[in-house]
């Protein structure tokens, strides 16, 4: 049920930096599938934040910390005022999880379209 990317000609990826990647042939690849979209691969000020962070405290967001309480209200800050609750999860798959777990809740349907 998990298909493999290039499967005819798989690619071996062993680094990546900015908004590419690079094989174990050196070919370089523009990255447009993975979650780096943002700020890309090996972001120097997102190493220093993580190692920081890191150093500090290395766990997930199901322990209190301030640090998410201090995110949570610099996000939604930025938002209007409807949107003032935050979920955070690991991955867009829980994230999706969760999405569809609050519309069941909320809407009481159990029908779901998506696009492949």
């Amino acid at each position: 049920s998990c298909k493999v990317f290039f499967a005819k000609d798989p690619l071996k990826i062993v680094r990546a930096q900015g908004q590419y990647m690079f094989d174990d042939k050196g070919e370089k690849y523009l990255d447009c599938i993975n979650n780096v979209a943002h700020v890309g691969h090996s972001h120097p000020y997102v190493i220093k934040a993580a190692t920081k962070q890191m150093e500090l405290l290395n766990t997930n967001s199901r322990f209190l910390h301030d640090n998410l309480v201090q995110y949570a209200q610099r996000l939604t800050a930025t938002l209007p005022e409807k949107l003032s609750v935050c979920y955070f999860v690991n991955s867009g798959s829980e994230a999706n999880d969760l999405a569809l777990r609050l519309a069941r809740q909320y809407h009481g349907h159990e029908d779901v379209i998506t696009l492949e």
